[in-house]
């Protein structure tokens, strides 16, 4: 009996440290699983901080890189908003676009009422009305101011004119074949529409548009050069510490990460003045587009870039200059062996 309670004893002891370890594993094990990641993320965070704190410690040269990537960014962002503005603008102009029906002599008041409403009934018109001889000649004497002159002319000059506006939207080829379609209507004798100043107007701002993207890839490049070059003299002058890192068995990996992140501030930073730019520039021409505004009588509105602009501008900002970091530190970082 006693053998058998000595043999109790001790098999209580192991019976109660392998429930102990049964407990504890999967603690362990959650422990052992989340100090890696926690590692990682506490390594990325440490080298985003001090790279800031590198950038800051030599903060005007690095002000005037940020201040160059500003710069490049802010003028195809300017242009951007100045396109998206015109094309509002010309969009608002097309809606005025009209076509004049000049009416033969001999056509009465009732067959141009009955031709206005079969003209505005057509899918592709927003719009007809018809006026009258007497009417247009009424409004040319209040615009014009000749009434005297106009006194003195015995019959009136001035035919019967149906006037037609295009639906918004309509392609210029549309619009033109809508315009020969008219001038075969009875009782026509020509048909007029002032849309060449429109064409002009978006030959510009295709122009323009164009000239954007290409100015923007020139800039990009420039960017990529300049955060690219300053990586490289960060490089050099860190080249005796990047030789003992790699000695002590640093990868190129862990040596390119502050690199990598020097490059994202650049970018940051950059965006941020790029955007403040184009705020001052704002306020600069706040004046003169209150004048052009008011001038439309409220119905022209200037847009900005808008929230979706600004994170693109920010998200192209810190693309570049991480880009200009990878495509400068691979290829420094591997010419750099210790001696």
């Amino acid at each position: 009996m006693a053998r058998e309670k000595n043999n109790n004893s001790l098999s209580r002891p192991a019976r109660v440290d392998r429930a102990a370890a049964g407990t504890t594993t999967p603690r362990a094990v959650q422990k052992t699983l989340a100090s890696p990641t926690q590692g990682w993320l506490g390594s990325h965070a440490r080298c985003l901080i001090e790279s800031l704190g590198r950038l800051h410690r030599r903060w005007l040269a690095s002000l005037l890189t940020a201040l160059v990537i500003g710069i490049s960014l802010a003028l195809p962002t300017g242009l951007y908003v100045l396109v998206n503005n015109l094309d509002t603008l010309s969009q608002s102009w097309q809606r005025a676009v009209q076509a004049s029906l000049y009416l033969d002599d001999d056509f009465n008041s009732n067959d141009g009422e009955s031709l206005a409403r079969r003209i505005a009934a057509r899918d592709d018109v927003d719009g007809a009305h018809f006026v009258s001889a007497d009417a247009g000649l009424a409004e040319f004497r209040k615009a014009s101011g000749f009434g005297s002159a106009l006194d003195a002319l015995a019959d009136n000059p001035l035919p019967a004119v149906v006037v037609v506006t295009p639906r918004p939207g309509l392609p210029s080829a549309a619009v033109g074949q809508l315009l020969d379609t008219l001038r075969q209507q009875p009782g026509v004798a020509r048909a007029e529409l002032d849309q060449a100043w429109l064409s002009r107007l978006y030959a510009i701002l295709s122009l323009i548009e164009r000239a954007a993207w290409v100015i923007g890839l020139l800039l990009a490049a420039a960017v990529l050069f300049i955060v690219g070059n300053t990586i490289r003299l960060d490089i050099e002058n860190r080249r005796e510490e990047i030789e003992v890192m790699k000695l002590l068995g640093a990868s190129d990996a862990f040596i390119r990460r502050p690199f990598l992140y020097s490059g994202f501030w650049y970018g940051l930073i950059g965006a941020v003045l790029g955007l403040l730019l184009l705020a001052v520039c704002f306020v600069a021409l706040a004046d003169p587009l209150t004048t052009l505004t008011r001038s439309y009588d409220g119905a022209l509105a200037v847009h900005g870039l808008g929230i979706g602009g600004v994170f693109t501008v920010l998200g192209v900002g810190i693309g570049l200059g991480w880009a200009g970091c990878v495509l400068t530190v691979n290829r420094r970082l591997a010419a750099i062996e210790p001696k």
